[in-house]
């Protein structure tokens, strides 16, 4: 039979950043033992009158647990608290002064206050009220005890008590709740970046959709007409222009199925003819237009059609960060098809300087990064690659590399 392990609790502030935030329960811990000890052991005795042995074990359950109630407050408490009700008792049968205060003497208060905090710092509200309402207790019950004419400090004890359960609890769950809201703002941001990929995912479906539409009513079309343009086919080819034809028009209709999943019904705009390199330079029009100076390199190389739209798309979503980042700031486009060794490659590079100053000012202080995600993701489907990020002179870099060939893109 197997037991599960109790989880072993954290020291106080152990989740603080900093090391000597960490270590400062510990330390005071330290400092509040070996200067309460003495001092109790002295008080008991000399003031008090009490025996020196019962006033050291009296001495050492008051002050010895507030070292392990960094880990373990309560427990701590539990041994503390009646260290003080029973030394409270022992004092009865001591011969003092009235002056004195009576049950609690002060060192047994600041320890006691001290033990309090680390309470508020671990525990939840209804622990908490229940410490305070034992100490409550113990000093109105103490107080019906006092010797004739000693002066009783019991309620100095409950309400220094309740006030350092209150502001520790207060501050304790002031910062839990910052610790949720935090955890929270990085779930949300997260789920920001998961929808913004899938949102481009689905539209990225859209387009690819009219493309191979387009490419597979072609091959209906051919297929269909085969039997009338070409002349004395055989039966068996003819049959297998048919089966051909029948096979394309039943994938374009699970394309459309599919595409209705897809395409929102009030995104008609989306039924527009996809747009290509050609296109490109309407894009640096309207951006020079938006005041950002742009010099555009164009490209008139045959290219897929995906990956012509991969192409628009990318100096699309790059000239519309400058405008909102960088406006203003000199850029540059230019696209361009090489030869590499693994094939055609479609280059499509986009580079802006920084901003000028003081002539105009970001449109975003700050971004979320969602725009480079489509952008990854566009040049990821079309096994391409894809460099991004800051220069050293303040502007903004981005090149693609996209295959130009359809066996690299299927």
């Amino acid at each position: 039979m197997t037991t599960v392990k109790e989880a072993r609790p954290r020291a106080l502030l152990a989740g603080a950043s900093r090391r000597w935030v960490r270590l400062l329960p510990w330390a005071v811990a330290f400092v509040l033992f070996v200067s309460l000890l003495p001092t109790t052991i002295q008080v008991l005795t000399a003031d008090y009158g009490m025996n020196s042995g019962l006033a050291s074990g009296l001495a050492v359950a008051q002050t010895a647990p507030l070292l392990p109630a960094v880990v373990r407050p309560l427990r701590s408490w539990y041994v503390i608290f009646a260290a003080q009700v029973a030394g409270a008792l022992a004092l009865l049968g001591a011969d003092f002064e009235k002056r004195l205060p009576w049950p609690f003497p002060p060192m047994e208060i600041v320890g006691y206050v001290a033990l309090c905090i680390a309470l508020g710092l671990r525990e939840p509200r209804r622990t908490l009220l229940l410490v305070w309402l034992a100490t409550v207790g113990a000093g109105v019950g103490l107080e019906f005890a006092a010797p004739h004419g000693t002066r009783g400090n019991g309620t100095l004890l409950i309400i220094l008590s309740g006030v350092a359960l209150v502001l520790a609890g207060a501050l304790r769950e002031r910062n839990d709740v910052q610790r949720r809201l935090a955890e929270q703002e990085t779930i949300s941001e997260a789920e920001r970046g998961r929808r913004t990929l899938l949102e481009e995912r689905a539209r990225i479906a859209r387009e690819l959709h009219d493309v191979v539409a387009h490419h597979m009513s072609v091959i209906t079309v051919q297929a269909d007409t085969a039997a009338y343009r070409l002349h004395r086919l055989p039966p068996d080819m003819q049959e297998e222009f048919t089966s051909i034809a029948a096979t394309a028009r039943q994938s374009l209709g699970e394309m459309r199925r599919l595409l209705g999943v897809l395409r929102n019904e009030d995104a008609h705009g989306e039924l527009a003819p996809q747009p290509g390199l050609t296109q490109i330079g309407q894009l640096v029009e309207a951006t020079t237009r938006a005041g950002v100076p742009v010099e555009f390199t164009p490209c008139d190389s045959a290219v897929p059609e995906a990956v012509a739209l991969t192409a628009y798309r990318i100096v699309q979503e790059a000239l519309a960060n400058v405008v909102r980042h960088a406006p203003g700031a000199p850029t540059r486009v230019s696209v361009s098809e090489t030869a590499t060794e693994d094939g055609p490659r479609l280059t499509v590079l986009v580079v802006n300087g920084p901003p000028p100053e003081p002539r105009s000012a970001p449109l975003e202080v700050g971004g979320t990064g969602h725009g480079l995600v489509g952008m990854r993701e566009r040049v990821r489907l079309a096994d391409g690659t894809l460099d991004a990020g800051p220069l050293p002179d303040g502007g903004f870099r981005v090149a693609a590399r996209l295959p130009v060939t359809e066996e690299d893109i299927t």
